[in-house]
């Protein structure tokens, strides 16, 4: 069975994008950069919700091309192109870069996913983690939280429906005063 991570930047009042999907405020520094790298290569498959696949397919397929790419950068679009990536939508109709389209409801596939033999596998966005954080799939959080208020915007959790216990196994400080706080599921 594949375990399941749910991890983004948030601001500290818990919202991963402001107001128009403003998302400026968490632009990491290398230090947090090489982190999410070393995160990724880890990863056997990326999931995504349409609003998230937009933004990543919009920079990082030819992110290190970009004369200002760092190494860090340039090997984090030539492992996101690799990792097989699977985008839940039914707005869009095409997606390339190593990624198939899901339209169907996202729940019972990512239950199909999970229960196969392989790499974690990594959602991404926060109406697609929400359904997964409701069907209790998600097995670990890795919060990444910005020193910043940014007010309003979209959530990094959700309403649920139950409670869900977890297990604090790591945090960390980065510079610029950015915390991770890794957790488990309690099951």
């Amino acid at each position: 069975m594949r375990k399941l991570i749910y991890g983004m930047n948030r601001s500290l009042d818990g919202y991963i994008a402001a107001p128009g999907d403003d998302i400026s405020w968490g632009v990491p520094s290398d230090e947090l950069f090489q982190f999410w790298l070393d995160e990724e290569l880890a990863i056997g498959l990326l999931m995504y919700g349409r609003k998230l696949w937009e933004t990543m397919s919009s920079h990082w397929p030819t992110g290190d091309q970009q004369p200002d790419a760092t190494p860090a950068q340039i090997e984090f679009a030539r492992n996101w192109r690799d990792t097989p990536k699977v985008v839940f939508s039914s707005t869009i109709d095409k997606v390339d870069w190593n990624t198939r389209l899901f339209t169907g409801d996202a729940v019972p596939e990512i239950t199909r996913l999970k229960a196969e033999d392989g790499a974690p596998m990594r959602v991404g966005g926060a109406t697609l983690a929400a359904a997964a954080m409701r069907a209790d799939l998600i097995d670990e959080y890795e919060i990444v939280t910005h020193p910043v208020l940014v007010g309003a915007g979209t959530p990094f959790f959700t309403a649920l429906d139950s409670w869900v216990n977890l297990n604090l196994i790591e945090t960390r400080t980065f510079s610029g005063g950015i915390t991770l706080a890794r957790y488990e599921t309690r099951r």
